[in-house]
């Protein structure tokens, strides 16, 4: 699937309407859910830290998210990134974790990727044909607006963001996606001109962010020791070679056995591959330098 999704990217293309930035938010989605193996995550080989999530419920879910990533880029059409925007984009994704809910039986599999691909969903919109940095710096000025009907109950990532004195999804928002844009996508791109097949350049995106986020998935799941744990996994794996190479290979099937004993997930990694992968098709496929 990733060789022949990468296919579609090699030439620059009219930019899509609303409808096609929903089923690019979708894509990526899924190629997220379907890169194998990933380590601690749900992936083709089985559910990995994880009781209540497996490939076929991914697939439901970022499925049933299209309608919501449809009405975000609507809603940004025109506007521009003021407290306005902010609440009605929060409204649509509500509504869509909603929807995320029923057609995963109340599993949470992608409540963070609504966050961070609405923003962008938002910011693409905004800025067109615009650089992934100008895309994640107008979707971090949205985020940085206050939501004045935000639910006042505090989510699992509120409270590890507050007990482990990180910045979470919230900080990575504001900041413009940097772990999408100045970490994944200069893995990704730098795998690929090594060499590696698109499987491995995706893995190893996944490991660079894996290394420095402050993944409050982990945190949650297995506290401080596991992220310190999979930061130091990933850097090694990378250390190594990457996943192209056996080596680095070797270090991330300890990678995964660690984090699959811990019971641990790097949840919030993934939803910025994701990010990641969504912002590379952008700049691949629709580009305008890249006619």
């Amino acid at each position: 699937m990733a060789a022949a999704a990468l296919a579609l990217v090699d030439r620059a293309e009219a930019w899509p309407g609303v409808d096609g930035l929903a089923d690019l938010a979708v894509w990526a989605l899924i190629e997220e859910a379907e890169l194998t193996p990933k380590p601690g995550l749900v992936d083709r080989r089985g559910s990995g830290a994880h009781h209540d999530l497996d490939l076929a419920l991914l697939h439901r879910s970022a499925r049933s998210l299209r309608p919501a990533f449809r009405d975000m880029a609507e809603a940004a059409a025109g506007r521009v990134p003021d407290r306005f925007l902010r609440e009605d984009l929060a409204a649509i994704g509500r509504d869509g974790e909603r929807a995320m809910m029923a057609a995963t039986g109340g599993s949470n599999a992608h409540r963070g990727a609504i966050w961070a691909l609405g923003l962008l969903l938002a910011g693409a919109v905004i800025a067109g044909g615009a650089s992934p940095r100008r895309i994640g710096g107008i979707a971090g000025a949205i985020a940085r607006n206050p939501d004045r009907f935000a639910p006042r109950a505090a989510s699992h990532g509120t409270h590890v963001r507050d007990l482990h004195g990180v910045s979470g999804a919230r900080g990575e928002a504001w900041d413009g996606f940097p772990h999408a844009v100045a970490v994944g996508l200069p893995a990704l791109r730098a795998a690929r001109g090594a060499g590696a097949g698109e499987t491995e350049a995706r893995l190893d995106a996944l490991l660079a962010i894996m290394a420095s986020l402050d993944d409050t998935c982990l945190l949650h799941r297995g506290g401080q020791g596991a992220l310190d744990a999979a930061q130091a996994g990933a850097r090694a794996v990378l250390a190594a070679g990457g996943t192209a190479h056996p080596a680095g290979r070797a270090r991330l099937a300890v990678l995964d056995a660690d984090l699959l004993a811990r019971w641990a997930s790097p949840g919030g990694s993934a939803d910025l591959l994701a990010a990641t992968l969504f912002l590379d098709c952008i700049d691949r496929r629709f580009a305008p330098w890249n006619a």
